[in-house]
Parts: C-alpha cells; structure tokens; sequence
C-alpha cells in the first residue's frame, strides 16, 4: 500500500494532482482545499501522505485502484474520520473540503449548522448528521493548520519576489521561481542569491 508519495507536481486538473516520480507519473485525488496552493507550486517537488482506495465502477460490477493525496497525516486522519459520517463519501468528501480543516472541525464541535451548510454537497440533513456523529470525536483537529504544502519564506524571500516582479515576472511567476529556489539550493542566504538561481532554473525549464 502506497502510503507516501514524493515527486515533481507536474499539473493540476479538476481536482487532480498528477506527481512524476521518475518514470511514473501517479494521479492524485486532492481535497478542494489544496488546490488554490498547489497551483502555485506546479513544477515543484512535493512530498503527500497518501490513503489508497477502490472506487466502484459500472454500479459496482468493477474497482478502480485510487489515491489521495494530502498535505500531512494529520489532514489524512481528519479525512478519515470524516468520511466515517453516513453518506459521506471519499467523493463527496473531496468536494465539500473546502475549508482549512480545522475550521471545520471547529464548525462540527461547536454545532454550527449554518457553517457545515455553506460546504459545497452538505445540506442541513447531512449537516446535522455530521455532528452527530463527530461530535466528541474531532476536537484535537480544532484550530489545527496544515500549511505544510507551503515552504516557510524567510524575509529576503519577499524582498528577490517584489525584484522579480519589478523585472517582468508576474507575482505568481516569481513566487513560484523563487520557491523552486529556495528548495534547489536551501543554502541561499540573501535576495541577490534567490534571484540568480531563480534565472538560472527558469533558463534550463
């Protein structure tokens, strides 16, 4: 069982994740909340902890091996836990994950109808059954943020990404180079570093 997966981002489709690792490229289901982050980090190497599934096809006459991908273990177990509600779905699950799932978390131990409602698939049934059921259960994910898709951007990090952008690149561009960078070479130490080695990678793309 597949249970980490480490390789290049290559592209992102309709929440899909596609990661090259060597010779093999493996499709990722993504949570909602991932895809608006992970875009920018197309063509990055990334590290996801994964939960392996077989997905029913033809009403279930054949199964279709799936992953999911997930930023860290804890997003992994919050999922799983998630989906033990009735009616909820790895699918579903994926869809309606829209939120850091923490506040999420903090909308079921709170009974916060309204917030599970505005979640994309839960209507106030299934809403209602979601706190029921995780009630009690799910408070340790409270508060918790899981940015760990994200690389930590010292100052002189922002400084080489406002230069970037001053020479033509655009914000997006620039952060992007700029993390390649920094995960290229996590020796710079200084803006004019970041900026020569962020040319250097985008003269050899």
């Amino acid at each position: 069982m597949i249970t980490r997966l480490r390789g290049k981002l290559v592209a992102i489709d309709e929440g899909k994740a596609m990661i090259a690792v060597e010779a093999i490229t493996y499709e990722l289901l993504i949570p909602a909340s991932d895809v608006e982050k992970l875009l920018d980090r197309l063509g990055e190497q990334l590290e996801f902890h994964t939960l392996h599934y077989f997905e029913g096809q033809s009403q279930g006459s054949s199964f279709v091996p799936r992953l999911i991908g997930f930023s860290c273990d804890r997003d992994r177990d919050f999922f799983q836990l998630f989906t033990t509600v009735k009616g909820i779905g790895n699918r579903k699950a994926l869809r309606a994950l829209v939120r850091p799932f923490g506040e999420i978390a903090s909308a079921v131990a709170n009974k916060d109808t309204a917030a599970l409602v505005s979640l994309p698939e839960i209507g106030k049934r299934s809403a209602e059954t979601i706190i029921a059921e995780l009630n009690g259960k799910i408070d340790h994910f409270i508060g918790d943020v899981m940015p760990t898709i994200e690389i930590k951007m010292p100052s002189f990090g922002e400084d080489a990404i406002a230069m970037l952008v001053q020479l033509g690149e655009s914000t997006r561009d620039a952060r992007k180079l700029v993390r390649l960078a920094m995960e290229t070479d996590p020796t710079i130490a200084s803006a004019d570093q970041l900026i020569q080695t962020s040319f250097q990678l985008k003269g050899s793309q």
